[in-house]
């Protein structure tokens, strides 16, 4: 029995070894992707749709960390130059993560949040991508929500009869637009666990810069 059980969180542990490093490709292309449609200023907006960006909180710290970023690579390499062994590492990790930083902030740029023929395609960083079709839709409405730091992405309310869960794609921990859903509708999270996975919603939430160009552009479909 003992041996059983052994092998089990054994093939478990590895199953979840190999999830993350899935995750870690599934970003990694995510960010030359990105870079790529930049540089082709091809931005992921579906034909009839339009785009509505989420980056402009957090603009200047990206590209404060890409500077700095930037700036780091000389100055490490003039401090190592005499030892390759530890240079070459350096300077290699070094244009890595500017490269990182560089593609994490073109994925703000790319990614946007959409409405379209579909419905609204609504984004976070590399990874979420959640399309709410126009049929699951009841309501888009403007609502500033701010809530504390770290707290859950997933957001249940209410008990019995009235219980909800909300899925909040927050930027700097705020929200503006609320949309709720005519049914608890699945989305699929990037990781696992609670927050991560299918997962059944009323409601999202979402940051969007330009809060009344969205209303406008929702109206046209609601």
């Amino acid at each position: 029995m003992s041996t059983a059980v052994g092998t089990d969180r054994a093939a478990s542990g590895l199953r979840g070894a190999w999830e993350v490093v899935k995750r870690a490709l599934r970003m990694e292309l995510a960010i030359y992707a990105s870079i790529g449609r930049f540089i082709a200023r091809r931005p992921a907006i579906e034909r009839g749709g339009a785009g509505f960006g989420y980056h402009r909180p957090v603009l200047t710290v990206l590209i404060i960390f890409i500077v700095l970023s930037a700036v780091e690579i000389p100055i490490f390499d003039l401090v190592v130059h005499r030892w390759p062994a530890v240079r070459i590492p350096l300077l290699v990790l070094g244009i890595w993560g500017l490269t990182w930083m560089f593609g994490l902030l073109c994925a703000y740029l790319v990614r946007p949040h959409t409405v379209g023929p579909a419905g609204i395609r609504v984004r976070a960083g590399l990874e979420t991508d959640v399309l709410l079709q126009w049929d699951d839709i009841a309501s888009v409405a403007r609502r500033l929500r701010v809530d504390e730091p770290k707290s859950p992405k997933i957001v249940e309310t209410g008990d019995g009869a009235d219980a909800a869960r909300m899925l909040l794609l927050r930027v700097n921990n705020e929200t503006v637009i609320e949309i709720e859903l005519e049914r608890p509708t699945p989305v699929l999270l990037p990781g696992h666990g609670a927050a991560g996975g299918a997962q059944l919603v009323d409601a999202v939430r979402i940051w969007v810069d330009d809060p009344t160009a969205f209303m406008d552009e929702v109206r046209t479909y609601l």
